[in-house]
């Protein structure tokens, strides 16, 4: 037995030292596996290149240069002097069915939100296909001015087109990565839609294609700093909070904790008041019955 545990302890005591040939050549084959992992070329599948990352708090670029709907040129800044929020589309003209379903989705949530369009909230659509020309971005506001069928539009809507280089650092800057597919001739790119403060900054993100007219109606009131909304928006703000994981407004887990901690004090108060009170009549009752 004393053997035994003699050659355990020696044992136990080698391992480190028989780990470390392991562990070395690990090391060694380490940036070889991730030379392997990472590639030197980009990804083969086109949709590895597709998605939407967010880019919270940071700020577009004021100074880029784009026409508007009537080929005017355009800065990005121009839009950030009226201290309105602004909803941000991303969206190329030609696109046969994602990006129109992101607008029409859009209408259908802004039809909702009782917010008037240029007096207190603005809406950006960027195209990212630098062959959209200002004339086929008059017919796309035209259409949706139509469908949006409420006044604003005319100067709270606005249709851009760009060069590639204004386009690339425009996208590049919200996280919006697109690719350009030879097979189709179209591009493919993710679906969602971006708040901005007036400032310019990223403030909120909303996904697909569908946007809950609560949410999008919060965002507009956080991304103004409250000038817009009502008492009960404020309200609304203090039980919900942006979650970026999930691009939607949810319940305030703490707030349900101290709300529920006030209510359990409440009643805690309530049985113990009305305890005492019985106590304090029951005595008072037999005071009044020994005199």
């Amino acid at each position: 037995m004393k053997t035994d545990s003699v050659i355990r302890r020696v044992f136990l005591r080698s391992l480190p030292w028989l780990a470390l040939p392991l562990l070395l050549g690990q090391l060694l084959l380490l940036p070889s596996l991730v030379l392997a992992q990472a590639g030197d070329e980009p990804p083969t599948n086109i949709i590895d290149a597709v998605g939407i990352d967010q880019r919270l708090d940071e700020q577009v670029p004021p100074e880029l240069t784009f026409r508007d709907e009537t080929g005017a040129t355009v800065h990005l800044g121009d839009y950030f002097k009226s201290q309105q929020p602004i909803i941000l589309v991303l969206a190329y003209y030609r696109c046969p069915m994602l990006c129109t379903e992101v607008l029409n989705g859009l209408v259908d949530s802004l039809h909702q939100v009782n917010f008037d369009m240029d007096r207190q909230y603005r809406v950006l659509t960027v195209s990212f296909d630098p062959q959209d020309s200002p004339e086929l971005a008059a017919q796309k506001k035209a259409t949706y001015a139509k469908s949006y069928a409420r006044t604003g539009t005319e100067d709270g809507w606005h249709f851009l087109t760009g060069e590639r280089e204004a386009i690339n650092q425009l996208t590049r800057a919200v996280g919006f990565r697109y690719a350009y597919d030879p097979a189709t001739g179209q591009y493919a790119h993710g679906s969602g839609i971006m708040v901005l403060t007036p400032q310019g900054k990223l403030s909120r993100y909303f996904f697909g294609i569908e946007y809950p007219v609560r949410d999008l109606r919060l965002a507009l009131v956080e991304s103004s700093a409250g000038k817009i909304g009502t008492p009960v928006d404020q309200l609304l703000l203090l039980c919900y909070h942006y979650d970026p994981a999930t691009g939607k407004y949810t319940a305030s887990a703490m707030l349900l904790v101290r709300s529920a901690g006030v209510v359990t004090m409440l009643a805690l108060f309530f049985f113990i008041g009305r305890g005492w009170y019985r106590d304090w009549k029951t005595t008072r009752t037999q005071i009044a019955a020994e005199q």
